[in-house]
C-alpha cells in the first residue's frame, strides 16, 4: 500500500479546501492557534482524541485521516466552473488553435503519441501508449453523465446549439454529436494512456506541464532540442476529436505535488462563447474543485481523487507508473465518416454504428505508419514506444488488445533499421535482405545569420530491398532524434531495371548520440519544420534563428540523399552487361510489321541496338536514352520510325506515344520519325513518353521500343 501523505501537508490543503483557517480549526478543538501550526509544519502530531474530533470537523472519518490518500469529502465539491465571458465584450467562438488539425484521429494518433515520447521519463526503457475505443449504450451512458454532472453542462450546450447556424463550425459540430448521443443513445470515448513519462507535473498556475497542457494554448513547455513538437497545438488534438469539446484527464506524477503523485484529476471543456441564463461565458470550463486561494468561485483547481470516483470516470490506470491519461468524451473521425458515406450527410453518418471498428483499425495504421522506427530495437538499443490499441462496449471487450508490431507494418524499414542498431550492414546491396548504409553531409548554419562557418553533421542513409507490406516502393523516409517520420518522398530518376527498395535518412540524434554535429541538426532541423511535423522547408522559426537562405541546406540534404540512395541501388556496369541491365536491353525490341527481312548478303535494314539507359521521371513519365549502331548494309534513306509500348505479359502491348523526341548525335528528328544521316556509324536519340496518355502507371511494368521502317508509324 501506497505510504500516507505527512500529516502536516495534508491538513493545511484540507483547511484550504474547506476555507478554514489554522485559528478556525484551533477554536473549534478549542486549541491554541500554536498547537495547530506545530501539526501543520511538523513538529508534532495530535493524540488520538484530537484526531476524532479533526474527524468531525472536517466531516470525514478516522480511516481517511489515517491512511491520509485522499482528501476529506467535506471540502467543497467537484463541478464545473465556467469562465465568464471578458469585461471588454470580447468574443472566441473556439479555440484557434485546434483549427490546426483535422478531428482525425490519426492525427490525433500522431500528435499524441509524439507528446508522449517528448515526455520519456527513463531513456533506457520504451514509453508504453495504450488506445482505448469505448462505446457506451444504455444504462452504462446514464451512469457516465450523472458523475460528469451533465446536467450542469446541458444548458450551455443547448445554448450553442440553438444558435449553431449563427456560431460557425464548433457549434455545428456540438450540435451534431448531441444529435447521434440522444438519437441513437451512444457516446464514444477515446482513452490514450502514456506510461514511463513525466507526468504533469507542477501547480495548477505555476510554469510547468500542468499549466502548459490545461491552462495555457501554445505553451510546448519542451526545452528538449530533440522534441517533437515546438508549437503547443499538438495538444489541441485531444480536444478537436471531442464533439463535444470535452477532455478528462488523471495523470500519474514522477514528482510528488502537495506531497501526492496519484490520482489527479482534471477536466477541460473547450467551448465558443455563450449566454447561459442571462450570463455570459467565455469559452472554457473546468471540472474540478473551487480554488480555496482565489478570489473568484469561479476558478477550478485540480484534485486527488479516490479509486472508486476513477473507475466512475473511465480513467483507471493499469498501474502506478508515472504518466497521464486522456478521455476525449464523445470521440469521432472525420476522415471516418468520409469513407461510410463519401459526403457529410448527417442522416447518413449517425446510423453508422461500426465507427469504433474503423477509428480502431486507423489508429493502429497511424501508429505503424508514424511510429514503426521508434519501436524498432536492436543490439543494445531498446525501442523508444511500444503501443497497442484496444475496443470495449458497455464494459465488454469488442476488439482485443492489438500490440502494433514494426515488422508487420513496415517490414523493410524495420530491418533496415535494425541492422542498423545492429551494425549489420553493408556497403552495397548484392542479395536480399541485406542493408546498405552511406553517409550523407549536412553543413549546419550557425544562428544569428552568420555568413561565416557552420556545423558538419553525418547523417546516416539505410537502403534495403522493399516488400509488399511497405506500400508504395522507393521511397525515403527521413527523421531525427525521437524517430517520427517527418519526411516520406518517391526518390527521382532511379535507373530502370532497380529492384524495389525502401531507403530511411537519420538525422540529428537519430543518425547516434556521439556522431558529430547531431545536437546542432536536431535544432536546425526542428525549426524547420511547420506545426504538422510532416516535413523540413522555410519556417519563420528558421528565417528568424538562421537566416532567410537557411533552408537551401535543407533542399542540399534531399538532393545528397536522393543522389546516395541511387547510387546505392544502382546496378554495377559490369553486372548490366551480364544480366543487370540485360532486363532493359531486352526489353528495346527492333523490329515491327513494316521492317523487311535481311538481305540475301547478309546486310541490315535497320540499325542495331548497341546500349540503351531508361529511367521513370519526376513525373512518372518514361525516359529513355537509345545508342544505335548503324553498320554499313543499312539504308540511310529511310526514315526509321521509333515506337514505345508498355511491355505487358498478355495481350497486345499498349501504345506509350512520345511527348518529346530530340536527336542526340548520328540522326535528325523529322515528324517523328529518325533519319540517319549519311556515313554515320552510330546514332543516339532521347525520347520522353506522355504520361498524361499512359493506360498504366510506369511504375508497374516495363518498356518495349519497337523500330519500324518509315514515317508515321507510332501507335
Amino acid at each position: 500500500m501506497k505510504a500516507a501523505e505527512d500529516f502536516g501537508p495534508w491538513l493545511a490543503r484540507q483547511l484550504k479546501n474547506a476555507r478554514k483557517s489554522q485559528a478556525d480549526l484551533a477554536e473549534e478543538l478549542g486549541m491554541t492557534r500554536a498547537a495547530v501550526s506545530a501539526w501543520i509544519v511538523g513538529r508534532s502530531v495530535p493524540r488520538d482524541d484530537t484526531i476524532q474530533r479533526i474527524a468531525e470537523v472536517l466531516q470525514t472519518d478516522l480511516a481517511t485521516i489515517h491512511t491520509r490518500s485522499t482528501d476529506a469529502q467535506a471540502g467543497l465539491p467537484v463541478s464545473w466552473y465556467h469562465r465568464p465571458a471578458h469585461a471588454d465584450g470580447g468574443r472566441e467562438y473556439g479555440n484557434a488553435a485546434a483549427f490546426a488539425f483535422e478531428a482525425d484521429v490519426s492525427v490525433l494518433a500522431r500528435e499524441a503519441t509524439q507528446n508522449s515520447i517528448d515526455a520519456r521519463l527513463d531513456p533506457a526503457e520504451p514509453v508504453r501508449v495504450r488506445y482505448t475505443l469505448h462505446e457506451l449504450t444504455g444504462e452504462t451512458l446514464a451512469r457516465f453523465r450523472e458523475v460528469i454532472d451533465w446536467e450542469r453542462l446541458l444548458p450551455h450546450y443547448e445554448a450553442l446549439t440553438a444558435e449553431s447556424g449563427k456560431q460557425g463550425k464548433v457549434s455545428r459540430t456540438i450540435a451534431a454529436g448531441l444529435q447521434d448521443m440522444y438519437q441513437h443513445d451512444r457516446l464514444v470515448l477515446l482513452r490514450v494512456d502514456d506510461y514511463n513519462c513525466t507526468g504533469l507535473t507542477g501547480g495548477d498556475y505555476d510554469n510547468g506541464l500542468f499549466a502548459a497542457v490545461v491552462r495555457r494554448q501554445l505553451d510546448s513547455h519542451k526545452k528538449d532540442a530533440g522534441a517533437g513538437g515546438s508549437y503547443g497545438l499538438g495538444k489541441a488534438t485531444l480536444w478537436a476529436t471531442s464533439r463535444l469539446g470535452l477532455v478528462l484527464i488523471n495523470s500519474t506524477l514522477s514528482n510528488p505535488h502537495e506531497g501526492r503523485t496519484e490520482r489527479r484529476l482534471i477536466g477541460r471543456l473547450d467551448l465558443p462563447w455563450r449566454a447561459v441564463d442571462g450570463q455570459e461565458f467565455a469559452g472554457p470550463a473546468w471540472f474540478g474543485r473551487p480554488d480555496a486561494d482565489a478570489k473568484s468561485t469561479d476558478v477550478a483547481r485540480s484534485w486527488w481523487a479516490d479509486e472508486e470516483t476513477v473507475e466512475k470516470l473511465h480513467l483507471t490506470r493499469e498501474s502506478a507508473a508515472p504518466g497521464t491519461s486522456f478521455l476525449i468524451v464523445g470521440a469521432h473521425d472525420v476522415a471516418s465518416l468520409a469513407t461510410v458515406t463519401g459526403t457529410v450527410d448527417e442522416e447518413e453518418t449517425t446510423e453508422d454504428d461500426d465507427t469504433v471498428h474503423r477509428m480502431h483499425a486507423r489508429l493502429v495504421d497511424a501508429l505503424g505508419r508514424n511510429f514503426w522506427a521508434a519501436m524498432t530495437g536492436g543490439g543494445d538499443h531498446k525501442p523508444h514506444l511500444e503501443a497497442s490499441v484496444r475496443t470495449f462496449r458497455n464494459g465488454e471487450v469488442l476488439i482485443a488488445e492489438e500490440r502494433v508490431d514494426p515488422a508487420v507494418t513496415q517490414p523493410s524499414r524495420t530491418r533496415a533499421l535494425r541492422a542498423f542498431l545492429e551494425g549489420d550492414t553493408v556497403d552495397r546491396l548484392s542479395a536480399p535482405g541485406q542493408v546498405a548504409r552511406a553517409i550523407v553531409h549536412l553543413n549546419v548554419p550557425l544562428h544569428g545569420g552568420q555568413v561565416r562557418g557552420s556545423v558538419p553533421h553525418e547523417a546516416v542513409l539505410l537502403v534495403t530491398h522493399a516488400e509488399d507490406a511497405d506500400g508504395r516502393p522507393n521511397r525515403l523516409v527521413s527523421m531525427r532524434g525521437n524517430r517520427m517520420t517527418v519526411k516520406d518522398s518517391a526518390v527521382a530518376n532511379v535507373p530502370i531495371g532497380t529492384n524495389p527498395f525502401q531507403a530511411i535518412l537519420l538525422t540529428g540524434r537519430a543518425a547516434g548520440q556521439d556522431v558529430p554535429g547531431a545536437q546542432a541538426a536536431e535544432e536546425f532541423l526542428r525549426a524547420s519544420e511547420p506545426p504538422e511535423h510532416n516535413k523540413w522547408g522555410q519556417t519563420e522559426e528558421l528565417r528568424l534563428t538562421y537566416s532567410a537562405s537557411a533552408y537551401r541546406r535543407i533542399a542540399a540534404l534531399t538532393t545528397a540523399a536522393n543522389s546516395a540512395v541511387r547510387d546505392l541501388v544502382a546496378v554495377p556496369r559490369a553486372k548490366r552487361r551480364n544480366g543487370g541491365e540485360a532486363k532493359i536491353a531486352g526489353r528495346l525490341k527492333v523490329g515491327g510489321a513494316g521492317a523487311k527481312r535481311p538481305r540475301s548478303t547478309g546486310a541490315s535494314v535497320l540499325p542495331e541496338l548497341d546500349n540503351v539507359d531508361a529511367m521513370i521521371d519526376d513525373s512518372g513519365a518514361w525516359s529513355v536514352t537509345v545508342d544505335l549502331r548503324v553498320s554499313p548494309g543499312v539504308d540511310t534513306d529511310r526514315p526509321v520510325t521509333p515506337v514505345a509500348k508498355f511491355d505487358v505479359r498478355s495481350g497486345p502491348r499498349p501504345a506509350a506515344p512520345w511527348k518529346e523526341l530530340v536527336a542526340v548525335s548520328g540522326c535528325e528528328i523529322v515528324d517523328g520519325a529518325l533519319n540517319l544521316l549519311p556515313g554515320s556509324r552510330r546514332a543516339v536519340f532521347k525520347g520522353v513518353t506522355d504520361v498524361s496518355r499512359h493506360p498504366v502507371r510506369a511504375q508497374l511494368t516495363g518498356l518495349v521500343v519497337e523500330l519500324r521502317v518509315g514515317k508515321g508509324e507510332q501507335a
